[in-house]
């Protein structure tokens, strides 16, 4: 004990130098913490500023707040004394090693920048990638976040967006909705033919071009099919699919057209 306290006298000067140079690493660290979250707040207002959009805006943001956050951390060593060109040096060579290690993220991060570049999709847009749906919200460095139409937020990873087939259901102005109707092989086609359109006509949210189609698809084994395929605008989508479809049911039914359940003929023969 008394040796420990003899070298704490000799190394007075040592012990108060080193312990100032840690505390201001440290400030420098938490000040460095803030201008980087300054710098992505600060980056995603001016991108919303310029009318950019949102995802874009977080997604640069984020490599923003990456940057000035490893910049901090380089003064911070720098203040203690840790010289640090070598310690680039050795980040370096640690970063080839932790890179194949974490493949999974650098592919992520690659998608991302691709997203960024190729705008499959944009802010608000609802999509269908890497079997899931949702409203795009933003786009991280790693990940993108959706949002479902019941509120559940999905944190999709970039590569699994980018390794499959993306729909995007807002893009396009308008889309088609389409329904298959089977009626009664003793109800009147033409009368059918006739409700089918009158719904149609009757509802204001069907667009008169492109004109909508009403036509018999098939018979089938317990049905006569019709396909009935009027555009909507894509805001309007939901709405008028579900309007269209009760009121098809209740016209049908209203002029007494039925809507057969599937049935099977079976024949016996005795010998």
């Amino acid at each position: 004990m008394e040796s420990i306290l003899d070298w704490v006298r000799n190394n007075t000067d040592l012990i108060i130098h080193y312990t100032i140079q840690g505390v201001l690493a440290i400030v420098i660290l938490f000040v460095g913490m803030r201008i980087a979250r300054f710098c992505e707040g600060l980056t995603e207002k001016a991108f919303a500023k310029k009318g950019v959009d949102k995802a874009v805006g977080s997604f640069v943001a984020n490599i923003f707040y990456a940057l000035v956050f490893a910049a901090s951390v380089l003064m911070a060593l720098s203040q203690v004394g840790i010289e640090t060109t070598s310690f680039i040096a050795i980040l370096g060579a640690a970063g080839l090693a932790v890179g194949l290690a974490l493949q999974g993220s650098l592919s992520n991060f690659a998608s991302g920048v691709l997203i960024i570049m190729l705008r499959p999709f944009k802010s608000g847009d609802y999509i269908e990638a890497g079997g899931r749906a949702g409203s795009v919200q933003k786009i991280e460095i790693f990940s993108t976040e959706l949002r479902t139409p019941d509120n559940k937020v999905i944190i999709m990873p970039n590569s699994a967006i980018m390794s499959g087939p993306i729909v995007n259901f807002s893009r396009e102005a308008t889309r088609r909705i389409d329904l298959v109707i089977g009626v009664s092989y003793d109800s009147d086609l033409k009368k059918a033919k006739e409700v089918l359109q009158s719904v149609l006509d009757n509802e204001s949210r069907v667009l008169k071009d492109p004109a909508y189609t009403v036509a018999v698809l098939e018979l089938a084994d317990s049905s006569v099919n019709f396909v009935v395929r009027p555009w909507v605008n894509t805001s309007e989508y939901w709405p008028t699919y579900f309007a269209i479809v009760e009121n098809i049911k209740l016209e049908l039914d209203a002029n007494d057209i039925t809507i057969p359940f599937p049935q099977m003929d079976v024949h016996l023969h005795k010998d």
